[in-house]
């Protein structure tokens, strides 16, 4: 049977028109909706405060100065001395250096001051005991006639033989030069061992 083409075309028009109508109303009703708004920034508190519990200990004061050469030691001592140790003080023999104005000579008798209490480095400190016979590199104090020995230990050589090629080796082992005008690093930390007569040498070129 034939179909009129003239007599459809309405509904045909009429389907359109419906179906536009619905894809219209499908995009406007999905355009339409808010995006998902992004959560607010927000600052996450620490669970537990911080708290310092632990206070740190007090600056050091008093800290000993160190040295890496025998030069160095001449070049701060007010005074460098071979001689004796005695049960009142300390009997000078020989005045390898001295700075200008002193008044200590080879025969006269000093007076040996401790460091100051307090000094870190204090409990590791030997003691100059009567007989010993030692090179000293010391500091005056400025405010009465004693001296004391460079940074303890540091200022203190213990003498054995006599004449230049006495032997002369520091006091102690970790808190003693590395050399005569220059440090060996390789000797640090083991003590230092020389002559009087070097010793002498160098003091002798002392500013």
């Amino acid at each position: 049977m034939a179909v009129d083409l003239r007599r459809t075309r309405p509904l045909w028009a009429t389907a359109a028109a419906v179906l536009s109508a619905a894809a219209l109303a499908a995009c406007g009703s999905g355009g339409g909706a808010d995006p998902a708004a992004a959560p607010a920034p927000t600052s996450a508190a620490p669970s537990s405060a911080t708290t310092p519990t632990d206070v740190g200990p007090p600056p050091i004061k008093g800290k000993l100065r160190g040295y890496a050469t025998v030069r160095q030691l001449s070049d701060t001592a007010d005074l460098v001395v071979r001689g004796e140790v005695e049960e009142a003080g300390f009997r000078v023999d020989e005045v390898l250096r001295t700075t200008t104005g002193s008044t200590v000579r080879a025969g006269a008798r000093i007076t040996l001051a401790p460091l100051p209490a307090g000094v870190p480095d204090l409990a590791h400190m030997s003691k100059l005991d009567a007989g010993q016979v030692v090179v000293l590199y010391l500091a005056q104090d400025p405010a009465a006639p004693t001296f004391r020995t460079l940074s303890g230990d540091f200022g203190v050589f213990d003498l054995t033989g006599s004449g230049a090629e006495a032997v002369a080796t520091t006091r102690s082992q970790t808190m003693a030069v590395s050399g005569l005008n220059a440090e060996d690093p390789a000797a640090s930390g083991h003590g230092f061992r020389t002559t009087l007569g070097q010793l002498r040498a160098v003091a002798a070129q002392a500013r």
